[in-house]
């Protein structure tokens, strides 16, 4: 059972802090919770109130709080300067093939969205098909996704808006470029599925108002079918769920348009399936496949009447099985490929073939099979990193991947399917060399025992001895893998000496479900245990010390920042949470926070609540502590994780912080949770935490090296 009640308004007076900064007056209100007889105060409560006046003046004064400290760092702009030049470099995406023509973005190095580009074939001369640049005069509008049709006559696609997660969608003429004037509005996390050249299914949320479609729970979603041509009104209804409101619905046919596969979640972590025929005439309506939602189910693809699916039913690190889908019950399974010690990650399709993606510590590790399990060959890759985009249409014998790491710049090489053979097709033209320098990986031992790993990133000729300042960072939740990227920004750390160090923490899936499980729910503080004894190990064998130890995450990494900074202050020197989950009481109350209620539990359940409130970080920060200096990050058009969780925890952080770092609030406007920044925004927020980490942690700007462009060698 849990009450509230609103008694008074409090006017707080200016904080001022020991480092000289004056905060802004945050009011406070006499509000408070009770949660199963616990009373919690949640005084800043009215800053959840995003249409308000009032918050929007303190967003005002804080971010002019922050601004003011920022331009006081002489190397500030050399920063950004510098940042601008590693950034402007063309960045390519791996190019997929649609009939006769080939489709990748491009940037030029500086352009503030990815261009689209089309070729008919690979020596034609490539031609713009989207530039979103063209949307918005500060580049705030980006393409969300895309999807041909059967034979690639049309195109659908959405636009989204200042990193809103709410998009449109638009259908193209692929010869002419037309837009057509099948316009389809409030879309959020959907894919177009076409059958034929006729139309496409898709799922969509109901009509919002305006004023609170960036808070609001966003419920009842619902599958239709939008036939070209008409309007959005008169699509289709597929399904919808009444009973279950909070579910989260996605369709998707396979490759022949033979089966419409329904996947429904309540949440990040389970899926059911249920699935049609459609080459059945007496099958009316879909047909249960997988109950949910104990596991993590996806459909591969058909061969013929049945259905190959990737599972973790019975196996941990995920297998791949062929079922009849008249005959679903797991007695009737056929294993095609067998649980691997090694979890895998994904199985995507192309020539005819099956390719399993694994990881082996965190590292890719990519295998070519034949669709009944035999196995052809391991693709050879570069080494230790991070490779994706294995698959193409049945047809075609070639495909394009991308691999890599955090000294290594994305690259695209060419695959044969049928001799194993992979070319480099297009590398980067980097401005610095990658081989200056060294990524290793190392494991230590976590407070209950268990090996993790963790990522090493520095430049040659560093000396290890205990003074470097070092940059951690880590997630740690949603089933999501923790692997090497390539990173301009972290570059820039690199060469002004810093370190930086990638821990893999429990929660994600990088060694299976069991893995996931390890590090949700009642044993999340597993993945703060991870972080911490991350953080000592780099002290004990001489990376760094507290004094020069910095830590960043994003979203649920802000949510892990949040809850290492408070659980232990003394060991950071610097904390930089982005966009995280501060409120774990009222996270589920907001846009679609309720599906993350499978990986966090939620205050409504005793049981959960008594965790959540243990590491909840806003409710966790006390008065008289020293905390570490602190820039929370985040964005007025974030409806993912929604900026009250930073804007609350930044007031109560200034209120409580009794040290000389400062506590720091910067709101970036017309962004969003970080889908689809513009690049001039991503400098900006680069710049700015850059200088806020090297300013606390005593560091000296160093000027950047004068190298010509260098590119890696071929690794083949």
């Amino acid at each position: 059972m849990k009450k509230m009640f609103l008694l008074l308004v409090i006017i707080s007076p200016p904080v001022f802090a020991q480092t000289g900064l004056i905060y802004p007056s945050t009011k406070k209100t006499d509000t408070v919770d009770i949660y199963f007889g616990t009373k919690v105060a949640d005084p800043y409560r009215w800053l959840e109130d995003d249409n308000s006046e009032e918050t929007r003046q303190w967003v005002k004064q804080e971010n002019k709080v922050t601004f003011d400290y920022l331009s006081k760092i002489s190397y500030r702009e050399k920063i950004r300067d510098r940042l601008k030049a590693i950034f402007n470099y063309p960045r390519y995406s791996a190019p997929f093939r649609k009939a006769d023509s080939y489709y990748f973005t491009k940037n030029d190095g500086l352009q503030n969205q990815d261009i689209w580009y089309v070729q008919k074939g690979l020596a034609a001369k490539p031609e713009v098909f989207i530039d979103p640049n063209k949307y918005s005069a500060d580049g705030t509008v980006a393409v969300g996704g895309m999807s041909f049709s059967k034979n690639g006559k049309y195109m659908a696609y959405t636009l989204q808006n200042s990193g809103s997660d709410w998009q449109k969608g638009y259908v193209m003429e692929v010869q002419t470029k037309k837009i057509l004037n099948d316009s389809l509005v409030w879309l959020k996390f959907t894919g177009f599925s076409w059958k034929g050249e006729d139309g496409f299914y898709y799922s969509r949320f109901p009509e919002q108002k305006e004023e609170d479609k960036l808070k609001n729970e966003n419920i009842s979603s619902k599958i239709y079918y939008h036939k070209i041509g008409e309007t959005q009104l008169q699509d289709k209804l597929v399904y919808e769920d009444k009973e279950h409101p909070h579910r989260f619905p996605g369709i998707g046919l396979t490759e022949d348009e033979r089966f419409l596969i329904l996947q429904t979640s309540e949440g990040t972590s389970g899926e059911e399936i249920w699935v049609k025929d459609l080459n059945d005439v007496t099958q009316k309506d879909f047909s249960l496949l997988i109950p949910g939602f104990a596991t993590q189910p996806g459909v591969v693809d058909n061969k013929g009447d049945k259905l190959l699916l990737q599972t973790n039913d019975g196996a941990p690190n995920y297998k791949v099985v062929l079922i009849d889908p008249k005959k679903p019950g797991k007695e009737n399974w056929k294993e095609i490929i067998p649980e691997q010690k090694e979890v895998l990650q994904s199985v995507s399709t192309g020539g005819g073939y099956l390719f399993a993606s694994y990881l082996k510590d965190a590292s890719s590790k990519v295998f070519q099979y034949t669709y009944d399990g035999k196995l052809v060959r391991e693709i050879k890759l570069p080494g230790i990193g991070t490779a994706g985009g294995f698959g193409t249409e049945k047809k075609y014998n070639n495909f394009f991947y991308t691999y890599t790491s955090y000294n290594y710049p994305p690259t695209i090489f060419k695959y044969d399917i049928t001799t194993g053979q992979s070319s480099l097709f297009r590398k980067s033209e980097v401005k610095f060399n990658p081989e200056d320098f060294i990524v290793k990986q190392i494991f230590f031992t976590s407070k209950d025992g268990t090996k993790i790993p963790m990522f090493i990133t520095y430049k040659k000729g560093i000396v290890l001895n205990g003074e470097n300042p070092l940059l951690m960072e880590g997630y740690g939740g949603f089933n999501i893998a923790t692997t090497p990227y390539f990173n301009p920004s972290t570059i820039f750390f690199l060469e002004q000496g810093g370190i930086f160090a990638q821990v893999v923490l429990r929660g994600g899936n990088d060694y299976g479900e069991d893995w996931h499980k390890a590090g949700m729910l009642e044993k999340k503080q597993n993945v703060f245990d991870d972080f911490i004894a991350g953080g000592e190990w780099l002290i004990k064998n001489n990376y760094t010390n507290s004094s020069n130890l910095a830590i960043e995450g994003g979203s649920n990494g802000g949510l892990l920042i949040g809850a290492c900074m408070t659980q232990r202050p003394e060991l950071f020197k610097v904390a930089i949470p982005h966009v995280g989950v501060m409120d774990m009481l009222r996270y589920h109350k907001f846009t679609i926070g309720y599906g993350w209620a499978v990986e966090y539990g939620t205050s409504d359940n005793e049981e959960q609540f008594k965790y959540l409130i243990k590491y909840s970080p806003l409710h966790n920060l006390k008065k008289g502590v020293n905390y570490p200096a602190t820039m929370v990050a985040t964005a007025d058009h974030d409806d993912r994780v929604v900026p009250a969780h930073s804007f609350k925890f930044a007031a109560t952080l200034q209120e409580d912080n009794a040290g000389n770092n400062p506590a720091l609030i910067r709101i970036e406007s017309n962004a969003g949770h970080g889908g689809g920044m513009s690049v001039n925004k991503w400098i900006d927020l680069s710049a700015d935490v850059w200088s806020f980490a090297m300013y606390n942690l005593g560091m000296n700007y160093k000027e950047g090296p004068a190298v010509k462009s260098a590119v890696q060698k071929k690794p083949f």
